[in-house]
């Protein structure tokens, strides 16, 4: 353990009143907590997860397109493209598979840099709850492709989509088991309200968010 980490749990531990870390009775018992979390109370949903998610992502402003197949992302991005007046140049997740490009657009797989207008991201998880998408850190999914371009486009397919956050967190560790680096939580495009309590979006990060929701 580094002396600067030792250092902030020896002051975590003095403020307890512990002089050690913790017994191993305790601490075997908090492994198995942690191990088999129990799940809070979730809200019981009154409609389809899927027309949830939209609905909820709509009204943080998110624009949400449903394509049959991976097929047609392509056509979705396009789309975007030509309603905003935006270049053909876009950046793509390297992990994100399974969609013919359209001979149009000039297509890089790599992180985001700062003269970047436009990523493609895929997404983990989608939460109909909050409207929220799901992304994770990693080699194939650059965190800079969140929060660098202006329009940041989320490719989902329906089946991911799940009623709860907590539903989200519980298939992360099923299907993964250790977490990654950075888990972002992302509903909506950036926005502020900090100047004269007038919403302004893009302050932070992206002006738009456009989730593509993959119907296969």
């Amino acid at each position: 353990m580094s002396g600067a980490k030792e250092r902030i749990l020896g002051a975590v531990r003095r403020s307890l009143g512990r002089a050690g870390p913790l017994p191993e009775s305790v601490r075997a018992g908090l492994d198995r907590r942690l191990a088999a979390p129990t799940p809070n109370l979730k809200p019981a949903l009154a409609e389809d997860p899927v027309a949830l998610f939209v609905r909820k992502a709509d009204a943080v402003h998110t624009r949400t397109s449903m394509v049959p197949t991976m097929a047609g992302v392509s056509e979705a991005v396009v789309r975007h493209i030509e309603d905003n007046g935006l270049g053909d140049a876009i950046v793509v997740a390297p992990g994100l598979e399974g969609v013919q490009w359209s001979n149009r657009l000039v297509v890089e797989r790599r992180a985001a840099q700062g003269s970047d207008q436009i990523s493609v991201t895929g997404a983990f998880a989608g939460i109909a709850e909050t409207g929220s998408v799901m992304l994770l850190s990693g080699p194939e999914s650059p965190t800079t492709l969140n929060f660098l371009p202006e329009d940041h486009i989320v490719v989902l397919r329906e089946s991911r989509i799940v009623p709860h956050p907590e539903d989200a967190w519980a298939l992360l560790r099923e299907e993964r088991g250790a977490m990654p680096r950075t888990v972002n939580l992302i509903c909506g495009p950036s926005k502020t309200g900090d100047v004269e309590l007038v919403i302004t979006e893009g302050a932070h990060g992206p002006r738009r968010f456009h989730v593509v929701v993959v119907r296969e």
